[in-house]
Parts: C-alpha cells; structure tokens; sequence
C-alpha cells in the first residue's frame, strides 16, 4: 500500500506542474493580446487626432485618480486652442527648452541618445532625452509612471507618420501639465499671467517652458536662471 501511495506522488506533482505552466502560457498570450490591442487602438487613435481635439488625455485621467484617492481637492482646467492662437514665443521657447531637434528626428532622438551613452553616462551623469513627439504619446496614452518608456519607443515613430510636426507641436501645447490641474498652453497662460497664450511675451514664454520638466512643483516667477537659459537658446536658433 505504501508503494502504490508514493508512485502516485511523482505524477500528481507532474499534473499539478503541466496544470501551472499551461496557467502562465494562457497569461502570457492574454497580456501580449491586451499590448497588441491597446496598440492598434492607440494607432488608430492618433489617425482620429488628425483632426478631433482630444476631450482628455491618460494623464488627465491619472491626476483625477490620484487626487481622488489622496482625498484632495481637483479641479480641471483645459482649453483647446489652435496652434495659431499660441504665441509663437511659447512654440519656440517650448522646443529649444525640450527638444531642440525637433524638426530634425523621427519621434526619437537618436543623435541625443548616442550623445547621453557617449558622453554623460561615463561621467555618471544621466539626463532625460525624450523628445516632444514621446512626451505627447506619454500625454495621450501612457501615464507618468516610468513603465512606459517601452511603449514611447513604439508609438512616438508611429505619431510621426500619422500627425504633422505641426500638429504634434499643437496637440502637445495644448495637453501638457503646467501644474496641478492646469492642462495647456491657454490655461497656463490665464492662470500664471491673466492674459490669453496668444498674447505671451518671450519672458513669459520661457518661464513657463522652463516649468516642463516638473510642471507640479515648478513656478514660473521662480524660473529665473533656467529661465535666461532657455532665452539664451531661443537667440542661438534665430528666434
């Protein structure tokens, strides 16, 4: 009896194995199934963004949940305006502070990426080198979270070929934090100054785009030197 009772141990244990890998082969196609989904749905979304103004965006809804849930006030504010209603103070300023080779690469900066591994990280030095194309697809569809990084690399190439540089440069101006429920470049504009984003003067401008970087803990009127930094750079690239 006690043989017959330990020759069947081996094979339950080789069920109840089996049992567990076909378990975490059906999860794993489940979660590549949900990524390739949530990617055709995000492509197809950025070809409706050609012209539809988004309502919100991920992050918008991010910042909603995480105020709910540490029981803080929230209130939203958002405006969506044409690109030709910002000032193009704001439009320069924005890409010499955050991407000055914006109209040169493809969603990734590969040049600045080669330069950080070349450069920076031997000298122990790391900087952020996501480019305005990656911060709009982070915006849209991804969250804060540095989880996402993965996916930028996917779908910043893809906005390329979908949106114009114009319209990427629109749709980010008009969805990017400027605060804590402050949503874009008119909201900020009416917020931090009183006056509409059209009506911003360089000074301005660069303040608020030397808040970008950390838009929730960033004043304007404290960007003094990243302030004069980024008008310095502005001059250099003609504007």
């Amino acid at each position: 009896m006690g043989g017959r009772a330990r020759s069947h141990a081996p094979s339950s244990r080789l069920r109840r194995t089996k049992s567990g890998g076909r378990f975490f082969r059906r999860l794993l196609v489940g979660l590549v199934a949900a990524v390739a989904a949530w990617l055709i749905l995000s492509v197809a979304l950025l070809f409706a963004l050609r012209s539809v103004d988004p309502p919100f965006t991920v992050v918008h809804l991010q910042r909603r949940v995480e105020a709910f849930w540490e029981r803080e006030p929230y209130f939203k504010r958002y405006r969506f305006v044409p690109l030709e209603r910002i000032s193009p103070h704001l439009r320069h300023a924005v890409i010499a502070a955050e991407d000055g080779r914006f109209y040169l690469h493809r969603g990734i900066d590969w040049e600045e990426i080669r330069k950080v591994w070349e450069q920076e990280i031997p000298r122990g030095r790391l900087r952020g080198v996501s480019t305005i194309t990656q911060q709009l697809v982070k915006n849209l569809f991804l969250t804060t979270y540095p989880i996402r990084k993965p996916a930028e690399f996917v779908l910043a190439p893809a906005a390329e070929r979908i949106l114009s540089k114009k319209r990427i440069l629109e749709l980010y101006l008009n969805v990017v934090e400027w605060g804590r429920g402050i949503y874009g470049a008119e909201a900020a504009a009416r917020h931090y100054y009183g006056i509409p984003a059209a009506r911003l003067d360089r000074e301005q401008a660069a303040r608020l785009a030397a808040c970008l970087p950390a838009p929730r803990t960033r004043r304007p009127e404290k960007m003094d030197s990243l302030s004069a930094e980024i008008l310095e750079r502005m001059s250099r690239m003609g504007w």
